[in-house]
C-alpha cells in the first residue's frame, strides 16, 4: 500500500471500533474475509504477516519485506495493545487494516528512530495460523490450553490447594462428565479426574474459563475409564471455570511442627497411592517431604531425628516409584541421597543395585548387592540378584572376547593380503 493509496481511500479514518472501551482507539477494516468460525484466544500462539505505516504513508516496518512471518502469544503484552485486540477478532486467512491511536500503539514515547511520539499508526495484517498454549513441562503437546475468558490477578493454585471448579468433559462429541466440584489438587484421582487436568488447573487464574485438550498420557491413558465409557488411548477435551481457590501453604509459610506434621500425612497418602499402583501420584507426595525438610535448620535433637527419618523414607520411596516407572537416573539419585543419610541402609543399597542392573551397570550393581549381603546376610533377594549380576558379567566378558577375537582375525587376514 502506497502513501497515495492510503490518502485516496481515507483508510486512517475508516473502520469498525473494536476496542472494549469503544473509544475509537483501534479501527478495523476487513480487506479479505478469512475462513472457519474460530478466532484466536488469549494465550494462543499466532502467526502473521504485517506491514506498518505512519499516517503520512511512510512505511516503517514489514515482515513481508523480510520474508519472515511473525509469531507471538496473544493477550500476553508481547506486542502493542492494538494488535492484541485486533488479532483476537480475526479468522485464518483474513487480511485486515487496523488504525491505532497512540495510546494503543507506542504512546508518548514512540519507538525511535522510525516512530515519533504520539503517532497514530496503520497496519495491514494477515493471519496465517493460531494454536493453543502448551502447558506441559516438556512441551510435548500433551496439554493444550485455549483461554475463553481471562481470569483475575496473577495468583494460581499450587499442589495441595483447595479449588472449586465448574467443568465439562468431552470425548469426541459426547459429554461424559459435567460437574461442580471442590477438591484438593493432588487428590483428583479420588474424583475421577485425569492428572493432566489437575496440572492444567494449576495454570489457571481465579474466574478464568479455558478449554483444555489432553493427549492420552495426560488423560486416562492406556487403561481408559470404564465409568465414563472412555476407551484406551483417548484424547479428551475439558471446559473449565476456576470459581475460587485457597492456596496450600508454601514451605516458607510453615513452621517446623507444621512441616513435620504435614510430612507424616503426605507420607501415608503417598503409600496409599503406591499400593494402588499410582506411582506418579505417590512420587508427588514424597517430593513434598523433601522440599519441606531438606533445608530445615535450627531443629531440636528430637525434631532432627524425626526429620531425617522422614527424609530417608521419602528418598527410599521415591527411588521405588522411579524404579516402577523405569526412570532409573532419578531412582539412582534418590538412592544416593538416602545413603547420604544412612550409608548402610538395606533398602537404599538394594534399590541402587536394582537401578544399576536395569541400565546394565553390572559391576556397580554387583558391588551394591555384595554390600547388602555383607551387612544383611539373611537378605535372600540380594543373593538372587548377585547371581544374576555375575551371570550378566560373564556373558558380557564372553561377548567382548568374541568381539576382540573377530577384530584381531580381520586384522590378521588383512596383513596376509
Amino acid at each position: 500500500m502506497t502513501a497515495e493509496e492510503m490518502k485516496a481511500d481515507g483508510a486512517p479514518l475508516e473502520g469498525v471500533d473494536i476496542t472494549p472501551k469503544r473509544d475509537e482507539g483501534v479501527l478495523k477494516v476487513v480487506k479479505r474475509e478469512g475462513s472457519g468460525t474460530e478466532s484466536p484466544m488469549i494465550g494462543d500462539k499466532v502467526t502473521v504477516h504485517y506491514t506498518g505505516w505512519l499516517l503520512d504513508g511512510t512505511k516503517f516496518d514489514s515482515s513481508l519485506d523480510r520474508r519472515d512471518k511473525f509469531s507471538f502469544d496473544l493477550g500476553k503484552g508481547e506486542v502493542i495493545k492494538a494488535w492484541d485486540i485486533a488479532v483476537a477478532t480475526m479468522k485464518v486467512g483474513e487480511i485486515c487494516r487496523i488504525t491505532c491511536k497512540p495510546e494503543y500503539a507506542y504512546g508518548s514515547a514512540g519507538s525511535p528512530p522510525k516512530i515519533p511520539p504520539n503517532a497514530t499508526l496503520v497496519f495491514e495484517v494477515k493471519l496465517f495460523e493460531f494454536k493453543g498454549e502448551d502447558l506441559t513441562d516438556d512441551e510435548d503437546g500433551g496439554i493444550i490450553r485455549r483461554i475463553r475468558k481471562k481470569g483475575e490477578g496473577y495468583s494460581k493454585p499450587n499442589e495441595g490447594a483447595l479449588v472449586e471448579i465448574q467443568f465439562e468433559g468431552r470425548y469426541g462429541d459426547r459429554v461424559f462428565d459435567r460437574r461442580e466440584l471442590r477438591f484438593e489438587i493432588g487428590e483428583g484421582d479420588n474424583y475421577d479426574l485425569p492428572h493432566g487436568l489437575e496440572k492444567a488447573i494449576q495454570k489457571m487464574e481465579k474466574l478464568e474459563e479455558s478449554v483444555f485438550y489432553l493427549k492420552p498420557n495426560y488423560g486416562f491413558g492406556s487403561a481408559g475409564k470404564e465409568k465414563f465409557q472412555i476407551p484406551p488411548d483417548a484424547e479428551l477435551q475439558y471446559e473449565v471455570k476456576l470459581k475460587s481457590f485457597e492456596k496450600a501453604k508454601e514451605s516458607w509459610e510453615m513452621n517446623t511442627d507444621e512441616k513435620l506434621e504435614q510430612s507424616c500425612i503426605v507420607k501415608e497418602r503417598g503409600t496409599q497411592y503406591f499400593k494402588e499402583g499410582k506411582y506418579k501420584r505417590a512420587a508427588l507426595q514424597y517430593k513434598k517431604i523433601v522440599s519441606w525438610l531438606e533445608h530445615e535448620s535450627g531443629l531440636s535433637d528430637e525434631e532432627d531425628t524425626k526429620a531425617k527419618s522422614l527424609r530417608l523414607a521419602a528418598h527410599l520411596n521415591l527411588a521405588m516409584c522411579h524404579l516402577k516407572l523405569k526412570e532409573y537416573s532419578q531412582a539412582l539419585e534418590n538412592c544416593n541421597k538416602a545413603l547420604e543419610l544412612d550409608s548402610n541402609n538395606e533398602k537404599g543399597l538394594f534399590r541402587r543395585g536394582e537401578a544399576h542392573l536395569a541400565v546394565n551397570d553390572f559391576e556397580l550393581a554387583r558391588g551394591d548387592f555384595q554390600k547388602v549381603i555383607q551387612i544383611y546376610p539373611s537378605n535372600k533377594a540380594a543373593k538372587v540378584q548377585l547371581v544374576t549380576c555375575q551371570q550378566k558379567i560373564r556373558e558380557q566378558h564372553e561377548k567382548e572376547k568374541k568381539m576382540y577375537a573377530n577384530m584381531f582375525q580381520r586384522l590378521a587376514d588383512k596383513d596376509l593380503k
